[in-house]
């Protein structure tokens, strides 16, 4: 199988030939699958003027919603027409199990769906009860030109959490993806082009962060800047925004709680653990790794999800019975063992896995479980990124509410009971911008994404997130005599 070559996307064509690539190795096999431009700052310059025509000069910030909207179903549509090759893409690229990149693929075309619903529902308010000569209209309008940076673990479907919601509101891009699986975002921009999406409206620059990310975050031809990654690299995107005082939306890292109280549903529950944890590989910002789970059941709980973790297959991500695929790349492996070393060392108790697991050449990790794991301890603390679950036992709702905001971070918790006052309950005084009761990692389009604390600002999703890429206008009118206020 020959690699993907690809160069950037830029004024609604592939441009011309890079004179320098990344090459992309998939992390289950070590193979080369594609070929990327290693963008320079000129090309980033070419990106930003090409979106910023688009929008002063250019159609799309004019149309109406029902055009917008038009055309973005026609870009749905097209998704779903070239499923499988996307899903490929992101296997290959990522080292995800196929049933994940699948669900992956599904939920891009859901999230085009609903943003082109919202392109027809954007709308202001008018005031007319200020007196009999005035009245006042409050315009929503697109931000303008919006520099997007978007991460390795969900290429396409974070990408489709934020692109189709600023194109809807009228906005242009220039995304710059991850240098490890720029694919996707490549063929996404030209499926959007295909769909009639208007050149310079979608731009996409390959390279590393430290050249054309940067000088993205520093652009002054940019409006908004969204980013989503680790909460270290996002401080650094905050710092460079400052300088041009440009409007920023950062989704952040993440330590989650899963808590487990006597009374939910076990059965559920357990599953739960598992998702929560070794859902893509535990590279996802939202995992559940840090489990909580009440004294009095927590013996029998914990063994069963050992159990059930222990018989986990790990390995070739087209394998449709693989639950866990490979990491990102051997820097990463090698950065989750090192975890799993410091629970060791640090006195946590090792109930299964914790080893590099034996799948051909790829950077392939066991699904692996820590009990007595103290709020002290480095793998209670850190975003491990991998699939290592850290559980840790509680009395009291007091105790286990503590326990869970301890983290620096706040981006999601998970809650398992059926009493609905203990839901409420604890959700209230959960310091995290989204909490899921009986069960984890779910969602829908219409749902609001944000973190507090170090996992950052800003929505995504839902209409808040679509009302990130907007800004309002405010108009006074008076109407007829106006009393002069200098009169002599």
């Amino acid at each position: 199988m020959s690699a993907r070559q690809y160069t950037h996307f830029i004024d609604g064509r592939f441009d011309a030939s890079a004179d320098a690539h990344v090459e992309r190795k998939a992390p289950a096999t070590g193979e080369v699958v594609a070929r990327f431009a290693s963008g320079q700052i000129t090309d980033m310059d070419r990106a930003v003027a090409a979106a910023r025509a688009a929008f002063d000069k250019g159609p799309w910030p004019s149309m109406s919603g029902m055009e917008r909207a038009e055309i973005l179903n026609k870009y749905a549509d097209l998704v779903r027409d070239n499923f499988d090759r996307l899903v490929r893409i992101e296997v290959e690229e990522v080292g995800k199990p196929i049933r994940f990149a699948r669900g992956d693929i599904s939920g891009v075309v859901g999230l085009i769906r609903y943003a082109a619903s919202l392109a027809l529902q954007m709308a202001g308010t008018t005031y007319t009860n200020l007196g009999a000569s005035k009245t006042a209209m409050i315009m929503r309008e697109p931000v303008g030109v919006v520099g997007l940076i978007t991460p390795w673990n969900f290429p396409a479907l974070i990408l489709s959490q934020k692109v189709p919601f600023a194109l809807a509101a009228g906005c242009t891009v220039v995304v710059k993806p991850s240098e490890f699986t720029s694919g996707s975002a490549l063929e996404l921009a030209a499926l959007a082009t295909e769909a009639g999406v208007p050149a310079g409206v979608f731009n996409v620059v390959t390279g590393r962060g430290s050249v054309v990310g940067q000088h993205l975050t520093e652009h002054p031809g940019i409006d908004f800047i969204s980013f989503t990654g680790s909460t270290q690299v996002g401080q650094t995107v905050i710092e460079a925004s400052a300088r041009n005082v440009v409007k920023t939306s950062m989704e952040l890292g993440g330590k989650s709680a899963n808590i487990v109280f006597a009374d939910a549903d076990l059965d559920a529950a357990v599953d739960g653990a598992l998702m929560g944890v070794f859902f893509n590989n535990g590279e996802c910002c939202v995992s559940g790794s840090r489990l909580f789970v009440e004294a009095s059941i927590a013996d029998e709980f914990v063994k069963r999800v050992a159990e059930r973790s222990a018989q986990l297959k790990v390995g070739n991500p087209f394998d449709e019975d693989t639950d866990i695929g490979a990491m990102i790349d051997e820097k990463h492996f090698n950065k989750v063992l090192e975890f799993v070393r410091s629970g060791v060392d640090e006195g946590a108790i090792l109930l299964t896995g914790g080893s590099a697991a034996k799948s051909g050449s790829g950077h392939f990790v066991e699904a692996t479980i820590f009990d007595h794991v103290a709020p002290s301890m480095t793998i209670f603390k850190e975003e491990i990124f991998g699939p290592v679950l850290s559980v840790t036992r509680f009395d009291t709702v007091d105790e286990v509410i503590e326990l869970a905001n301890s983290s620096i971070y706040g981006l999601s918790n998970y809650v398992w009971s059926k009493n609905i006052d203990t839901v409420l309950t604890v959700t209230k005084r959960l310091k995290s911008g989204w909490v899921q009761a009986n069960t984890i990692i779910d969602g829908a389009p219409q749902l609001p994404l944000t973190g507090v604390k170090g996992s950052g600002f800003g929505y995504e999703m839902g209409q808040a997130g679509f009302e990130e890429f907007t800004q309002l206008k405010t108009l006074f009118i008076h109407t007829g005599p106006r009393q002069p206020i200098f009169a002599r």
